[in-house]
């Protein structure tokens, strides 16, 4: 492939050079397309279901302690993901990647609390085109508007402090009538509903069943009590997925409707969110679709979520802009393919990070084994308000302790890990020799890739402030 050149939001011409995919920036502009037309009738509904703040690995149907009834329901009905990866470790660029299908540094919304190029388009200006109706309910964290021309609904986005009452055996009755207007039209609907559990604080659910939970390398002895109450907030946004399931079905919409569940990023505890590390871009994925899916399913096959857009236009015959990030794993929900992709890549930028005080970008690639990570200010601490905490509360205790807690705050210019034998990435073997080629390998691949997005690593990183929605700015000029 030749030379492809995109605009910023500035008006500025960008190249981008070799093998790469284009990136669609333009909502006016024609591009290259793939994908057949289907008529209304055979296109399906899409309900994307969000957690926040979620290791996967906490849930029961990856093996933790926190219990998930309604969403082993729904994997039993469908596939299980054990190998899918966001874009970032936040929930800002996360969600972003997640609508536009493209990655951070592309769509410009890159630190957290971020905002798109104005000419980015999203999954409502391509669905919408097509006839659907495209809600939102829940948190958003996206910006400009423009970019995201979702139907609102200020529902599913639990105040910490508030109970939502069940009236007539609904909590979101905005989310029911969109699904039922939208029945009773025969429009398609695209639905994204976006929790704000488990995120802290914890507030949500019984924690008692959990207060002798065992914990997981992500936390400290002291946080066991936290700990627990977090795991409580998964089992609630359990029981949000379980009404949401139970409004498709009372809806008779079960046979028409592709059902996803994902966990976003890691959690608040270390080593999670905020890092690079496995367990912070590491998302738990499971897709009902009856009809389409094969029941009870399960695959290694590595997905992100800038796939999910070119998959969901996939999946309703439509076109897909070749510039999209992403691509279609389609193929693997039909059962005609058990691989995707060969790499998954992350970045994290903590210029904008509530209570940073230094800059710490950071990039990463995994491949089928081996996850390699580059710091790209190692010279400085991690530290953001939730480390210097952990290495306040370890400062007394034992020797090995306190070491952890350093590590979360220190780190070195090179990472590797094994995460399959290793998926908290607690052993770094970025030292050793008879990894050496693996090591370069990854490398490659990944300075490759960011050459690909216009990334230029430390530079990126400083200017972060520059890609802060509006809206944030005077806070941020506040805490200053």
């Amino acid at each position: 492939m030749g030379t492809i050149t995109v605009l910023n939001d500035v008006g500025g011409r960008v190249p981008l050079r070799g093998i790469v995919i284009a990136v669609l920036l333009f909502c006016g502009d024609s591009a290259l397309l793939r994908g057949t037309s289907k008529s209304h009738a055979e296109r399906p509904n899409f309900i994307f279901v969000l957690a926040d703040d979620c290791s996967y690995r906490d849930l029961e149907l990856y093996g933790g302690p926190a219990k998930t009834p309604h969403i082993n329901r729904l994997a039993k009905s469908g596939l299980t993901f054990q190998r899918c990866y966001q874009a970032a470790p936040m929930c800002s660029p996360t969600r972003h990647a997640l609508y536009t299908g493209l990655y951070p540094v592309r769509s410009g919304a890159y630190p957290n609390h971020a905002k798109a190029y104005e000419n980015v388009k999203s999954i409502p200006h391509y669905l919408s085109e097509a006839g659907y109706r495209v809600g939102l309910a829940g948190k958003t964290h996206i910006a400009p508007l423009s970019v995201f021309p979702f139907e609102y609904m200020k529902e599913f986005a639990d105040p910490p402090d508030l109970e939502v009452p069940v009236v007539d055996g609904w909590r979101y009755h905005d989310v029911l009538q969109f699904m039922q207007e939208s029945a009773e039209k025969k429009q398609p609907f695209c639905l994204f509903l976006c929790s704000n559990e488990p995120h802290a604080p914890y507030s949500k659910g019984d924690p008692k069943p959990y207060r002798d939970a065992k914990l997981s390398p992500q936390q400290f002895d002291y946080q066991r009590g936290e700990y627990a109450r977090y795991l409580a907030e998964i089992t609630y946004f359990d029981a949000q997925v379980g009404e949401i399931a139970a409004m498709v079905k009372h809806l008779g919409l079960n046979e028409e409707t592709c059902v996803v569940v994902a966990t976003e990023q890691g959690s608040g505890f270390p080593f999670g969110k905020w890092t690079c590390y496995e367990i912070g871009v590491a998302s738990g994925l499971v897709v009902s679709w009856p009809g389409v899916v094969k029941q009870n399913g399960q695959t290694e096959a590595i997905v992100e979520y800038t796939d999910i857009l070119p998959t969901f236009l996939d999946a309703a015959g439509l076109e897909i802009p070749e510039a999209l990030d992403g691509r279609s794993f389609l193929g693997l929900l039909q059962g005609k393919t058990k691989e995707h992709s060969d790499y998954a890549f992350s970045i994290q930028t903590t210029r904008g990070v509530n209570g940073y005080l230094e800059p710490y970008g950071i990039r990463t690639v995994v491949g089928k084994q081996y996850r390699y990570i580059r710091n790209l200010f190692p010279e400085n601490e991690f530290s953001i308000p939730v480390s210097r905490s952990v290495h306040e509360a370890t400062r007394d205790m034992d020797e090995k302790t306190r070491a952890r807690a350093q590590r979360y705050m220190k780190r070195p210019a090179e990472e590797l890990y094994d995460v399959i034998a290793d998926p908290y990435c607690q052993n770094n073997l970025a030292g050793k020799a008879y990894l050496n080629e693996q090591k370069q390998q990854l490398s490659s691949v990944l300075e490759h890739w960011m050459r690909q997005q216009g990334d230029a690593g430390r530079q990126v990183e400083i200017d972060a402030h520059g890609r802060q929605a509006d809206w944030y700015k005077p806070r941020r000029a506040a805490k200053n």
